[in-house]
């Protein structure tokens, strides 16, 4: 009962975002958004070629919270088969909009992960998904779905906040020590990055190396970050 709340805010928080004022902060081509992308693609892949290798052809993914697919996108755009793609989603808008701009194939499912299978995934991902769970048990309970999903040796990948947003209380950030928690794996990677919205939206018509050289100088100044862990393999 608890989670199907927390689903219900959720819902409702973000519907009341995607009609509001703060759209314009988020707009796609506004110069510190499109450094941001860069920066996010340039992690992300360093990560799973870290972790899942270079050849994602085969790679079983589900994106949690996939929003318009932009990740499933991206992971086309390396190689990944749309077939072997999954995205969910709590808004059926964002999904709609997600199946218009996708290749075809991709699955989409809209609801929560209950009904996915055990150990379906090779990867699964959840990007600025929980900080916007502000309640530890529902936190809990999507951490144990995903980690029920994923197969033994795969990989679970989260994006989120390092940080508290003052002015959003619809927000709240994970630490790394909460990270440990949800997913107590024996082999676990943590990438911190992004400038600060703030500033990178104050710097946006400088020259790329100036937010560049503040976010490698000063790590504090990292707004995101990217962990990943990986399920142990079945005792044999």
């Amino acid at each position: 009962m608890k989670n199907e709340l927390e689903h219900e805010r959720i819902v409702r928080t973000y519907r009341q975002w995607s009609g509001g004022g703060a759209l314009p902060r988020y707009e796609r081509l506004r110069p510190d958004f499109l450094r941001q992308s860069l920066d996010c693609s340039t992690g992300f892949g360093a990560m799973l070629r870290r972790t899942v290798g270079r050849d994602l052809a085969a790679l079983r993914v589900l994106d949690v919270g996939c929003g318009t697919g932009a990740f499933l996108r991206q992971l086309i755009d390396w190689g990944a088969n749309p077939a072997n793609l999954t995205g969910t989603e709590l808004l059926a808008e964002r999904l709609d909009a997600a199946r218009r701009n996708t290749a075809q194939g991709v699955h989409w499912h809209l609801g929560g992960l209950e009904p996915i299978p055990d150990g379906s995934a090779d990867l699964i991902s959840a990007h600025t998904v929980f900080s916007s769970v502000l309640a530890d048990d529902a936190r809990q309970a999507l951490a144990a779905h995903m980690w029920r999903i994923l197969r033994p040796g795969g990989w679970c990948m989260i994006f989120d906040f390092r940080y508290n947003n003052p002015r959003n209380r619809n927000v709240r950030r994970l630490t790394r020590a909460e990270l440990d928690r949800l997913w107590p794996a024996r082999e676990r990677h943590y990438r911190t990055l992004l400038l600060a919205p703030p500033l990178a939206r104050m710097l946006a018509k400088a020259p790329h190396l100036v937010p560049e050289t503040l976010a490698t100088l000063l790590p504090p100044l990292r707004s995101h970050f990217v962990f990943m862990a990986k399920k142990d393999d079945a005792p044999s």
